[in-house]
């Protein structure tokens, strides 16, 4: 049995505060690969590196749903260890996290996808990537604070008032976004739209829902557009706010209740 050992939040200062949000990935590796290129990155060695110093960023939602989970998913790691990205965690991630740990969770919205994948890899090969994920997972967290608190990044939600703070009811937020605690039609929880209360001074980038944008509001901006269900898999380039896109194909289908972009 593998210890529990996840990190809450960090808050980091670097030299230069430049960075690229990349919004789910959901096993779209192609895309991202293509983003990744357009964006200036160049491999050297085992990651990719910007000449200009700048740095990957993922909101989480690496895998799941899409052709390419594995793939995806050993990119970031590289990107994480040899590379100076992070990658903060995704409900999707954290699944796979406790899958991985052994505890029981329902192999449904895209994690059969992955398990099959990682089934087909040589045994060896699924031992290796399983310690190399679990390590990965365990050394990022739940939300970023970075630039002297002018930028936070996470995956579902962060509300001004817990930033620099932590609990369960933190977590789940980061991981889920606030919900009512009702369900929409599609059995899918009732979301709260946190983002159109939010009045802080922290620009907040975050994925988890699917947006019809990118478009900041609040000074918060959602970057997933749903690259898997043939949207848009977007990267936020900080600190200038600008947007860079790839077309997706639609791998799955859309049963969310917002809009996919055109």
């Amino acid at each position: 049995m593998r210890e529990h050992r996840e990190r809450n939040f960090r808050i980091l200062e670097f030299k230069e505060n430049k960075f690229d949000i990349i919004g789910d990935v959901h096993g779209c590796y192609d895309e991202l690969m293509e983003l990744v290129t357009k964006l200036g990155y160049e491999k050297r060695g085992q990651a990719y590196f910007h000449p200009k110093g700048r740095r990957l960023i993922s909101v989480g939602d690496v895998a799941d749903k899409g052709p390419k989970n594995i793939l995806a998913l050993d990119f970031w790691i590289d990107q994480v260890v040899h590379g100076g990205a992070f990658w903060v965690h995704g409900n999707h991630c954290n699944k796979l996290y406790r899958y991985f740990l052994g505890n029981k969770v329902r192999l449904s919205h895209g994690l059969e996808n992955t398990v099959e994948e990682l089934l087909k890899l040589p045994k060896e090969e699924r031992v290796a990537f399983r310690s190399r994920f679990m390590s990965c997972y365990e050394s990022q967290c739940y939300y970023l604070l970075l630039d002297q608190r002018r930028l936070a990044i996470v995956h579902g939600g962060l509300r001004e008032e817990s930033m620099g703070r932590f609990s369960n009811r933190i977590r789940a937020v980061c991981l889920y976004g606030e919900t009512t605690g009702g369900f929409e039609e599609n059995e899918r929880p009732e979301r709260l739209d946190w983002a159109a209360e939010y009045h802080g001074k922290t620009f907040v980038v975050y994925g988890h829902t699917v947006a019809e944008g990118p478009s900041i509001l609040h000074n918060t901006v959602a970057i997933d557009q749903g690259c898997v269900y043939g949207g848009y898999l977007t990267a936020l380039r900080y600190p200038e706010r600008e947007f860079v896109q790839v077309r997706g194909k639609p791998y799955a289908e859309f049963r969310g209740s917002g809009k996919l972009p055109d």
